[in-house]
């Protein structure tokens, strides 16, 4: 029996953009509750507790903001939010005339709140080689499907905008 065929009009990402997300930030966060457990924590950000949850509540509640707009503009336009589904439609309109991931760039800052209010050092550090799994494991996967798919409105539209900010 021949194994199932995989899609070919999908970019092949490695992984859900927000299960890598999740994931690094799982792993930050038990990393430093295991280094504290066995008394080699890293010492938290030496921020009032009020700053801190504040600071995290606006880069949570921002970073799920743009990332709700942008996905109800994929909704708006009819094309597929997952990434591991077609796309039928190119979206270059709202957060996407300043930046070509609007999605991941609320994800990251969601991330960054949630890490903050976790006060979790690690999991901070670890947006770093988060967000390269991303460029090489999402982003560019994408980049190369739209670009084959959509060809020259793609490669203007890359021109035109930066893949981050």
């Amino acid at each position: 029996m021949a194994p199932p065929e995989r899609p070919t009009d999908v970019p092949g990402v490695i992984a859900p953009p927000p299960f890598i997300f999740i994931a690094f930030l799982v792993a930050g966060w038990m990393l430093d509750q295991f280094l504290a457990g066995r008394g080699m924590g890293i010492a938290p950000l030496p921020l009032d507790p009020m700053v801190r949850k504040g600071v995290a509540l606006v880069l949570i509640i921002g970073g799920l903001l743009l990332e709700f707009w942008a996905a109800g503009l994929f909704q708006k336009a009819g094309t597929n939010v997952a990434p591991w589904r077609p796309s039928t439609a190119l979206v270059t309109d709202g957060p996407y005339k300043f930046t070509r991931n609007p999605m991941y760039v609320g994800f990251a800052v969601t991330y960054l709140g949630l890490a903050f209010g976790l006060q979790s050092m690690i999991a901070i550090a670890l947006i770093v080689p988060c967000l390269m799994l991303m460029g090489w494991g999402v982003i560019g996967r994408e980049e190369r499907y739209l670009e084959a798919k959509f060809g020259r409105a793609y490669t203007d539209y890359k021109a035109r905008v930066r893949r981050w900010l």
